[in-house]
C-alpha cells in the first residue's frame, strides 16, 4: 500500500514538473500585449465601475470652467476675442433645480450646448434632531439598614413607601418621604432578587435566588400565597396592569405565568437557552418582553404562551428591558449598546452608545429621561427621542465599602417620574432628584449637528 502511494505522489510530481518546464520553454512565444487593445479594456472597465463618478467630476469641472468665465471682468463691446459675438462662445451656467435632480447642459470640446443629462440625485445629508432640555439630576439622600447587596426595589402605587430587597435575605419598607425604616418583612431563604406592588390589592410579591415566588399581604405583613415551580434562581418579576397575572424569570430560562390567586402556572414560556435575566409586562402586544443571557430578547404571546419573536441584535446578554411609561415602545440594556424598539413587531429604532460598562437596569419616567446604571458604579442619563447622553453620574463611596463594591442593581422612578431610587452593591439606597436651580444656560445641551452619529448595529 505504501509503495503504491509512494510511487502516486512521485507521478503527480513529474507531472507537475513536466508543465512546469513546458511553460517555461513557451514563455518568449506568447503573442505580444497589444497597448490599443490594453487601453480599450481599461477605459471600459473604468466606465463600468466608475462611470456615475466620472460623469460627475466631468459635469463639476464644466461648471468651474463656466463659473471662471462669468467672474471674469466683462468684455469690452464688440471685442471679438472675448467672445461678443462669437456663437462658439461657453454656454452661461443655468441649472435646473427640480425634484433633488441637478440637470446641467453638457458642453462638447467645441464649446455648443449638445444635450441635457440627468445626474445622481444629491443626497441630504443627514442630521441628529436637537434633543430636549432636561434638569441634571442630583443625589439628595443615602438610605443605610440593609447588610447585604441592594438588588431590587419596587414603589407602592400611593407613593407613600418603596421597598427594596436584599441579599441580606430581607424586604424592608420605607417612608418614601423621609427615608425612614417603616418595616422589615423576613421569609426569603436565600437573596431577595425581585419585588413588585399590585396595582389593585394590598399585596407585594418578591422572588429570590431560594427558587421561593412569595405574595405579602401587607395589612398582615404575612405571606399569604407561594407560587411553586421555577428549577432555579428567580431573578425578575412583573404584573400585568390589567389582569391578575404575575410573571416570572430566572436562571431555568423560562419565564413563567402564574394566576395570582389560584396560584396555577398558566404558562411555561420557554425559547430562550440561558438566564432570563428581566421580564415586563403590558396592556398592549406583546404583553410580556423578556431579555435574557442567551443575547436575544422574546416577544410573548399571552393568550398562546408562545413565542411571537425574537430579537438578535444585541450582540452580549441582556440584563434589564424597560417599557416607555406612554409611547409604544421599550428599550434594552447589553454591554455592547443600549437598543430602543417600537411594539409591537419590536422593530429597531436606535442604539445608545457610550455607556461601557455591564449594564444592570434601566429606567424611564414620563419626561423622556432614560437611566442606565451599570456594574461598575456608573450611571448615565439619555434623552429618550434623540439619544443624547446629557448626564453621568458616579454615586460617593460609602464609607466601609469597597472599590469593589460600585454597583447599581437597579433603578426605580417613582409614581411622579420626579425622583429616582437606585440600589447599590454597597449596601445603600440613594435617592436622586431633579437640579431646581439648573436652567438651559448654567447647564447647556451640548449639541452638534454637524457630527453624525455612526450607528452600530
Amino acid at each position: 500500500m505504501d509503495v503504491q502511494r509512494h510511487s502516486v505522489h512521485t507521478l503527480v510530481f513529474r507531472s507537475l514538473k513536466r508543465t512546469h518546464d513546458m511553460f517555461l520553454l513557451n514563455q518568449g512565444n506568447l503573442p505580444p500585449v497589444d497597448p490599443s487593445l490594453q487601453k480599450m479594456k481599461k477605459s471600459v472597465k473604468a466606465k463600468d465601475s466608475y462611470g456615475p463618478v466620472l460623469e460627475r467630476v466631468k459635469t463639476n469641472n464644466i461648471m468651474k470652467a463656466q463659473n471662471d468665465n462669468e467672474n471674469a471682468d466683462p468684455p469690452p463691446p464688440g471685442d471679438e476675442s472675448f467672445g461678443g459675438n462669437n456663437t462658439g462662445a461657453v454656454v452661461p451656467y443655468n441649472p435646473v433645480q427640480n425634484n433633488n435632480m441637478v440637470v446641467t447642459p453638457q458642453v462638447n470640446s467645441g464649446g455648443s450646448s449638445v444635450n441635457m443629462s440627468l445626474l445622481i440625485p444629491q443626497k441630504k445629508t443627514p442630521s441628529m434632531a436637537k434633543p430636549k432640555w432636561h434638569a441634571p439630576w442630583k443625589l439628595y439622600r443615602v438610605i443605610s439598614g440593609h447588610l447585604g447587596w441592594v438588588r431590587c426595589c419596587a414603589v407602592e402605587p400611593g407613593n407613600e413607601w418603596f421597598a427594596t430587597g436584599s441579599a441580606d435575605r430581607v424586604i424592608k419598607i420605607w417612608d418614601l418621604a423621609s427615608g425612614k425604616l417603616k418595616v422589615s418583612l423576613t421569609g426569603h431563604i436565600s437573596s431577595v432578587r425581585g419585588l413588585a406592588f399590585s396595582q389593585r390589592h394590598p399585596y407585594l410579591f418578591s422572588c429570590g435566588e431560594d427558587r421561593q415566588v412569595k405574595c405579602w399581604d401587607l395589612e398582615y405583613n404575612k405571606v399569604i400565597r407561594h407560587y411553586h415551580g421555577h428549577l432555579s434562581a428567580v431573578y425578575s418579576m412583573a404584573l400585568h396592569p390589567s389582569i391578575d397575572v404575575l410573571v416570572t424569570a430566572g436562571r431555568d430560562s423560562t419565564a413563567r405565568v402564574w394566576d395570582m390567586r389560584t396560584k396555577a402556572n398558566v404558562h411555561t414560556l420557554v425559547g430562550h437557552t440561558n438566564t432570563v435575566a428581566s421580564v415586563i409586562c403590558q396592556t398592549a402586544e406583546p404583553q410580556i418582553v423578556t431579555g435574557s443571557h442567551d443575547c436575544t430578547i422574546r416577544l410573548w404571546d399571552l393568550a398562546a404562551g408562545k413565542s411571537r419573536a425574537t430579537l438578535t441584535n444585541h450582540k452580549k446578554s441582556i440584563r434589564a428591558v424597560t417599557f416607555h411609561p406612554s409611547l409604544y415602545m421599550f428599550a434594552s440594556a447589553s454591554p455592547d449598546n443600549i437598543k430602543q424598539w417600537k411594539c409591537p413587531e419590536g422593530k429597531f429604532i436606535q442604539n445608545l452608545s457610550g455607556h461601557n460598562a455591564i449594564v444592570n437596569c434601566l429606567a424611564v419616567n414620563a419626561d423622556g429621561v432614560l437611566v442606565s446604571g451599570a456594574d461598575n458604579g456608573t450611571m448615565h442619563l439619555w434623552d429618550w427621542r434623540t439619544g443624547y447622553n446629557f448626564q453621568r453620574l458616579q454615586a460617593p463611596v460609602q464609607p466601609g465599602s469597597m472599590d469593589s463594591e460600585a454597583g447599581v442593581f437597579s433603578i426605580t422612578f417613582d409614581m411622579s417620574g420626579t425622583r429616582m431610587i437606585t440600589t447599590e452593591a454597597d449596601k445603600t439606597i440613594k435617592v436622586y432628584k431633579e437640579d431646581d436651580t439648573a436652567t438651559e444656560e448654567t447647564h447647556p445641551v451640548n449639541w452638534r449637528p454637524d457630527i453624525i452619529k455612526r450607528r452600530k448595529y
